[in-house]
Order: structure tokens, then C-alpha cells, then sequence
């Protein structure tokens, strides 16, 4: 049973692409937790896997193996019906695809509508204004997209996101198509919402750089988790500007659910330590040591 602590718990994930020709092993053996009201980023490069996690995690796709819960649900479980009722009522998603979230002819305040159809007329005019006063567009109601900046119409999108009032907000590149001054406003506003709302966010990213505006990063590589960086205690001012994510986040190894060890990359770099090549691990004052064989 998963812990009633957690939003997403995923336990040995894999997703494998079929086609006639090949295979591609997209998560293998993936292990994620995340506690309810965490603000969580998921770095990796292209192809890494973290957008089909993401994915996975909305109900937009399924594991070939292993099991997710998401606050307390376990998605397996779900048919199509609960599924769709899933992803309108828990999961709010931003994506990158700005066609996905936004209809170009209608306003701002009625973009932000389109997902309360179910709800009166009033109610849908009162909690959309709200929400686009909540992202810091009071005033731009009736503005078209083509009337807001790209910043603007993220916020749009970020606005829509929380129409139906979801418990786990994920965003994939919410900062992709924006300068380093909006990326940081974006951000800015996220860690907001995740404070004054209580929203889960999780954010994927190829971005180092939002490493330095939140509390927890996990990288993934080759469908795994790579490693954790967790903000160190003392760094409490957010860096003003993004160029510089140094200093701000302590780096861990990840242990995964079957004993298997990630070493971060740029410690497996300078160690010169190449594939296939054996390490001896070393109990030390302070843990453990790993070094070439």
C-alpha cells in the first residue's frame, strides 16, 4: 500500500515502444516518490524518458511493468471512465505545446473557462477572473493570445491548469519557449502556487538551470533516476540571475527498490570511470568511498 504521505509513488516503472522493427526501452526500472506539497523539478536530456513519465503519471499512458500510485490511487486499476474523471479532477498539466493549452480566438478569461463547462455561467466567469488575478493578469480578461506576450499566455495556460482545483499540478517545459528574466517569473509564480495553494508541482525540464529555484531535482538518464539534488540549508536567497547554479544544491547518488547504485554523471566523469569497468566500493569515516578497480 503506498504511503498516505505521498502524491507519486512508482515502483520498478517500465515502459517499452514497440513497433514491426524494434524496441525502445523508454523507463526501465524507474523507482519515484514524491510527498504531497513538494515542488519537484525532472531534469534530463532529450530522450531520457522523463517525458513519457510524465505521461504516465497524468494517465496519459501506460507502464509496460511495474505500479503507480497517485494520491493513494492506484492508476492500473482504472478503466477509461475513471481514467478521464482521474485527469479532470487530480491532475492539472501545462504543456509545452502551446496549441495544447490555449484557443487562439477566445480571451484569456474564456480559455480559462473552457474546462468548468460543467459549472454555471457565473461561477465560470468568477473563478476564471480569480485565477487570472492569482497568475497576475488582472486586467487582461478579455485580452486575445495574440494580445499577450509568451509569458503571458504560459500564465494563461497555468491558470487553466488549475481550473478544476487539482492536487498535483505537472508542467512539461512550462519555461521552454520563454527568455531567462520570464523563465524566472514563471518559476517565481509556481513556487507560489505550490506555497499558497498546497498543489503538488512537478516540472520537467531540460533545463539546468531551474535546478537553482527549487527545493528538490531529479535527474533521470536512460529511463533511471540518475541522482537527487536537494537545496542546501543555508542557501536561502534565489539567485537573481540564472547563469549561475553553483553552490545552491548538495548532489546525491540514487540507491533504487532493487539495490542498484546511480552515481551522478560528473563524479563518474572525473573518476574517468568508462561502461562496464569495475569500481570497488569502500566503507570510510565519513561512508563509503567508490574508486576504479
Amino acid at each position: 500500500m503506498p504511503n498516505d504521505e505521498l502524491m507519486i509513488a512508482c515502483d520498478n516503472l517500465v515502459k517499452i515502444y514497440k513497433t514491426k522493427e524494434t524496441e525502445v526501452v523508454a523507463l526501465q526500472g524507474l523507482d519515484l516518490s514524491i510527498k504531497q506539497g513538494e515542488l519537484t523539478a525532472i531534469i534530463g536530456k532529450s530522450g531520457s524518458g522523463k517525458s513519457t513519465l510524465l505521461n504516465i503519471i497524468a494517465g496519459l499512458d501506460r507502464p509496460s511493468a511495474g505500479s503507480i500510485h497517485v494520491d493513494g490511487k492506484n492508476l492500473l486499476k482504472f478503466n477509461d471512465r475513471q481514467l478521464m474523471m482521474y485527469n479532470r479532477e487530480t491532475i492539472g498539466f501545462v504543456w509545452q505545446n502551446k496549441a495544447r493549452n490555449l484557443i487562439p480566438y477566445l480571451s484569456a478569461e474564456l480559455n480559462v473557462q473552457v474546462p468548468m463547462m460543467v459549472t454555471s455561467a457565473k461561477e465560470r466567469k468568477e473563478k476564471a477572473r480569480h485565477l487570472l488575478d492569482t497568475v497576475g493578469l488582472s486586467g487582461r480578461y478579455n485580452s486575445k493570445l495574440r494580445q499577450l506576450s509568451g509569458g503571458e499566455q504560459q500564465r494563461v495556460a497555468i491558470a487553466i491548469a488549475l481550473a478544476n482545483t487539482p492536487k498535483l499540478l505537472l508542467a512539461d517545459e512550462p519555461t521552454g519557449a520563454v527568455d531567462t528574466k520570464t523563465t524566472y517569473r514563471i518559476m517565481e509564480l509556481l513556487d507560489k502556487l505550490n506555497s499558497e495553494l498546497g498543489v503538488t508541482v512537478v516540472i520537467v525540464t531540460h533545463d539546468m538551470k531551474i535546478s537553482s529555484l527549487v527545493d528538490r531535482v531529479i535527474s533521470i538518464s536512460d529511463g533511471m533516476i540518475g541522482s537527487e539534488m536537494l537545496k542546501k540549508e543555508d542557501y536561502k536567497k534565489k539567485l537573481s540571475e540564472l547563469d549561475n547554479t553553483n553552490g545552491s544544491h548538495e548532489e546525491f547518488g540514487v540507491i533504487d527498490n532493487k539495490g542498484r547504485i546511480k552515481i551522478p554523471e560528473e563524479y563518474i566523469g572525473s573518476m574517468k570511470i568508462k561502461g562496464g569497468e569495475r569500481v570497488k566500493i569502500r566503507k570510510s569515516v565519513d561512508g563509503f568511498e567508490i574508486y576504479k578497480d
